[in-house]
This record gives structure tokens, sequence and C-alpha cells, in this order.
């Protein structure tokens, strides 16, 4: 699997790790357990099999325009009941037209996650994986109040190997 994601400002993924961190101290699952050093602060647009031909360079371009967007993040909750703990990003207008526009150059992938899709995506930056509803609201205490901060970069991580390739920015 292929992803597009966007990586957080300095400021954000410093808030981010830090209320990682705040989850596991209280005792709480957390992505601070997750040591790979690609594990960081994101928000994924998509989920592919592979890239089609030419879509890295399209998407390079697109993101390198877009980039960077604001990043309004809202409530913590946990999506589905019992799965992965996360805040929620507020879907701007130019948030959601990049969304939009991600996956027009990828139409043509293979085994797209319907997830992601447009008008099914819950735009999110993942606190814990596995999470208990009944803990929702010990978490929004620890987490506590929603930080400010833009994305500035993007990135795609390939789950075969567990690397990383820059799409746009700073990247990795």
């Amino acid at each position: 699997m292929r992803t597009v994601e966007l990586l957080c400002s300095a400021e954000l993924d410093a808030a981010v790790r830090a209320a990682w961190d705040r989850l596991a101290a209280a005792g709480l699952p957390s992505l601070a357990c997750n040591t790979h050093p690609s594990n960081r602060p994101h928000l994924t647009l998509a989920a592919v099999d592979e890239f089609p031909p030419g879509a890295v360079a399209r998407l390079a371009a697109l993101l390198d325009a877009a980039l960077p967007l604001p990043a309004r993040l809202g409530d913590v909750t946990v999506l589905d009941g019992s799965a992965p703990l996360v805040w929620l990003v507020e879907p701007g207008a130019g948030l959601v037209e990049l969304h939009r526009a991600v996956w027009r150059v990828l139409a043509d992938a293979d085994g797209r996650n319907p997830w992601h899709e447009p008008g099914r995506w819950t735009p999110h930056l993942s606190l814990a994986l596995r999470f208990r509803d009944a803990d929702r609201a010990l978490a929004r205490a620890v987490v506590g109040a929603a930080p400010a901060g833009s994305f500035g970069a993007a990135r795609s991580y390939d789950s075969a190997d567990r690397s990383v390739l820059s799409l746009s920015g700073y990247g990795g």
C-alpha cells in the first residue's frame, strides 16, 4: 500500500507528540510507543495499492502548489467506537479541494482505500491505534486543547517496506 500524507509543521508535530506522551504517561494507548523512524503525526489523504504511472510527479506538483495549508484541529474522538483515538481536523475549503485533487490524480490506481474517498473521508491525526470508547473522556482531558499549526509538506508511506518518499516540502 502507498499513501499520500500531509506532514505537520514543526509546532504542530511537537504538540501532537506531546499529546502522545501524555497519553502514554496516563497509562492509555498511544502512538508514542511506536518508535519506528517513519512514525510521525500526519494526515492521510489517500491510500492505494500502487501509484499509477506518472502519479508521483503529478502529486508532487499538486502538493508543492497547495502547501502550506492551515491545520485547524477539533475534537478528540474514537473512530468506530473501538478503533483509533484521533484528533479531528476541520476540513477547510483548501484541504477539501486538495483532497479531491489528489483523488483525481489517483483515479486509475488499483486498490483505492474507500475510507479515504471524498465524501467518506474523516480527516484526522491519529493519537492511538486501538482505543476503547469508554476511555474517551479521560483521553480528552489528558490530550488537552487543540493546538494551532499547518501542514507544510507531504510524503508517501510504503507499507511493504515501511519506507517513505518525500512528495513536497521538507518531506520524510
